[in-house]
């Protein structure tokens, strides 16, 4: 099912096609693939290059300042008045999973997206460049910097600390990670499929150390994990070629009409098994006093933004035939997804609420 970039439909040495009259030349540019890939300055209507926009850099900016800042400071505010036990180390651990979670997204979403992209009839001949070993390369070593914060915390030695679950668990997800780069380097690159599944059999595991039912827990986390990495690494390989392809904006729109079909089924795996591990973890007489509840109200609001700008951007897309607005809207869930990924961090440093609520 997934093998990687889509093959490239021209035939190398082929002249380019002629413009047809009163197409401009840029638009002929960008089917065939002579355009710049991600320019900072785009064409207006007139053909003239247009301003510089400050706008977008400006919100990715701040974004990735208030997500530092969720990681860094959100499992202590979470806590803050609920007697709960001090998690040593919280907000490196935090952003060490953030990390190793945006990882993770970025490549299982490369392996999605190009199957949306084959389908598309009339779409330009050029790919956006891939991310997958950087992203994983990056995930091994957060998934490493766990390991050492873990040595340091429990007074262990490296060799020491792989003989414990957590220890032996991460362990196992940094090389999945490993192995995964290199198969992204590989001639092919669905062949990281089969350590990225293990990566994410073990981060479920990691995440249920609790005495009830863990092994119902780790299915529930399987599929969320999986569905929130392909729906967030999917979209953002969709918006990156989306871009790329702004001079063909048929074959544009397309491509997100694919993207938001397959999305559907993602968020009801999402809402489902989301909805039963909150019901699960969560005692409902702690969902207020206890840093895990906060969190997962933190989460569920974001959640409630993302469907809005979803449902949104697909209207959009269904009423206008230029993909322009609705592909804003979608930059704008793409956003606010990077920052549940982050709250989901949170999620799995805070402590178990069960012991508050027996408290």
């Amino acid at each position: 099912m997934f093998s990687g970039p889509p093959a490239d439909p021209a035939t190398p040495g082929m002249p380019s096609a002629p413009a047809a009259p009163g197409m401009p030349a840029a638009a002929v540019s960008a089917q065939t693939g002579d355009a710049p890939c991600g320019g900072d300055r785009a064409e207006g209507p007139s053909g003239q290059p247009a301003g510089r926009s400050w706008t977008t850099p400006l919100l990715l900016c701040a974004a990735g300042v208030l997500a530092l800042l969720m990681a860094l400071f959100g499992p202590g505010l979470m806590a803050r008045g609920t007697g709960e036990l001090r998690i040593p180390g919280a907000g490196l651990t935090t952003v060490l999973r953030t990390v190793q979670f945006a990882a993770l997204a970025l490549h299982l979403g490369e392996l999605l997206a190009p199957q949306l992209i084959r389908p598309v009839r009339g779409r330009p001949r050029t790919t956006v460049r891939s991310w997958a070993v950087a992203a994983s390369v990056a995930g091994a070593a957060a998934a490493a910097g766990q390991i050492v914060r873990l040595a340091a915390v429990s007074d262990l030695g490296i060799t020491e600390t792989y003989g414990t679950r957590e220890g032996g668990l991460l362990l196992l997800i940094a090389n999945g990670l490993v192995l995964a780069a290199i198969c992204a380097a590989s001639r092919r690159p669905a062949l990281a499929l089969a350590p990225l599944a293990l990566v994410i059999g073990a981060e479920a595991l990691r995440a249920h150390p609790e005495a009830y039912s863990p092994e119902f827990g780790a299915a529930l986390t399987v599929v969320h994990l999986t569905a929130a990495s392909l729906w967030t690494g999917g979209l953002l390989y969709v918006l990156r070629t989306m871009w790329l392809w702004r001079g063909s904006p048929v074959a544009a729109r397309a491509l997100l009409g694919r993207y938001a079909r397959q999305a559907i089924w993602l968020y009801v795996a999402l809402a489902a098994t989301g909805t039963v591990s909150a019901l699960r973890r969560l005692p409902l007489d702690v969902v207020f006093t206890s840093a895990y509840g906060r969190t997962l109200l933190v989460k569920l609001a974001l959640m409630a933004v993302v469907s809005v700008l979803a449902v949104a951007a697909r209207r959009r897309m269904l009423r206008d035939a230029d993909p322009s607005v609705a592909h804003l809207l979608a930059r704008r869930e793409q956003v606010v997804l990077g920052l549940v990924v982050v709250v989901s961090a949170v999620l799995t440093v805070v402590p178990d609420p069960h012991w508050i609520s027996m408290r």
